[in-house]
C-alpha cells in the first residue's frame, strides 16, 4: 500500500440523531458524485449505530469518523468507545433480528475488519473509487 492520506474527520456524540450527521459528512468528504458514496454512507452508519446501540458510546459516549484515502481506495474507519471486550462479528442466524448491520457492511465493502485499540473499538472498511479532491 502506498501512503495514506486523512480525508476527512469528525466525532460526534453517541446519539440516534448522529447518524443523519454521519451521513451528511460523508457525502460532504466523497462528493455527491463518488461512485461509492451510496455504500460507503450505508456501511458508516451501519457501524455508527452499531456504536450507538452496543457500546459505551451510546451511554454518554462519542464515535469518531475517519475517511483514509490509499492507492484509489477510500478507507472509512468508525470508532467506539467499546462493548466491554466483546466485537463486531458476522453472525451464522441469517434470520436473527441482531447482526445484519455487519452483514450489509460485509455485501458492499471490499474488505472490514475489527481493530481494538485500548478501551475503544473501530471498524474500518475499504470501498474502490477515485480518491476526492480536496479543495
Amino acid at each position: 500500500m502506498s501512503e495514506t492520506v486523512v480525508i476527512g474527520a469528525i466525532t460526534l456524540p453517541g446519539l440516534g440523531r448522529s447518524v443523519a450527521h454521519a451521513r451528511s459528512f460523508t457525502r460532504d468528504v466523497l462528493g455527491a458524485g463518488h461512485p461509492s458514496l451510496g455504500d460507503v454512507q450505508m456501511c458508516v452508519s451501519e457501524a455508527f449505530t452499531n456504536g450507538v446501540v452496543h457500546t459505551a458510546s451510546g451511554r454518554g459516549g462519542k464515535i469518531t469518523v475517519v475517511f483514509v484515502a490509499a492507492d484509489d481506495m477510500v478507507i472509512a474507519e468508525v470508532t467506539d468507545d467499546g462493548a466491554g471486550g466483546a466485537l463486531p462479528r458476522l453472525r451464522d442466524d441469517l434470520m436473527g433480528v441482531s447482526g445484519r448491520g455487519m452483514r450489509i457492511i460485509n455485501a458492499l465493502a471490499l474488505g472490514w475488519g475489527v481493530r481494538p485499540e485500548g478501551g475503544r473499538t473501530t471498524v474500518w472498511m475499504r470501498f474502490p473509487g477515485p480518491i476526492p479532491v480536496i479543495p
